[in-house]
C-alpha cells in the first residue's frame, strides 16, 4: 500500500511538471532564487538598501542604554530627557523604515514600467 501512495504522488508530481512545462512556468525553490547568504552578508545588503534603519536602531540603543544608566545613578532630569530622546530616535527609525519600503516599492514599479 505504501508503494501505491508513493507512485500516486510521483504521478501527480509528473503531471504538475508537465502542466508547468506546457504553460512555460518554471518552479523554483526560494533557495534557488537567492544564494544562501550569511548573517554578515545579509546585514551588509540590507544596510546598503536602507542605511538609516540600522543607524536609527543603533542610536535608539545608545540613548536607551544611557537613559537606563542615568536612571540607575538617580539623575531624574537627565533620565527623563534620555527617555524622550529614545522615543524620538524610535520614531525617526520607523519613519526611515517606512521611507525605505516606499522607496523600494517606487523603484520596483519604475523598473517594471520600463520593461
Amino acid at each position: 500500500m505504501a508503494s501505491n501512495i508513493t507512485s500516486d504522488s510521483s504521478d501527480k508530481k509528473k503531471e504538475i511538471e508537465a502542466l508547468e512545462a506546457e504553460l512555460g512556468y518554471i518552479s523554483q525553490a526560494p533557495s534557488q532564487f537567492h544564494a544562501q547568504e550569511t548573517f554578515k552578508e545579509k546585514f551588509q545588503r540590507k544596510f546598503k538598501e536602507n542605511p538609516l534603519v540600522p543607524l536609527g536602531l543603533l542610536a535608539t540603543t545608545i540613548v536607551l542604554g544611557r537613559g537606563i544608566w542615568t536612571m540607575k545613578t538617580g539623575d531624574k532630569v537627565k533620565s527623563q530627557k534620555m527617555m524622550r530622546m529614545r522615543v524620538l530616535a524610535q520614531g525617526l527609525t520607523v519613519v526611515a523604515l517606512i521611507g525605505g519600503v516606499a522607496f523600494s516599492a517606487f523603484k520596483k514599479r519604475a523598473v517594471s514600467e520600463e520593461k
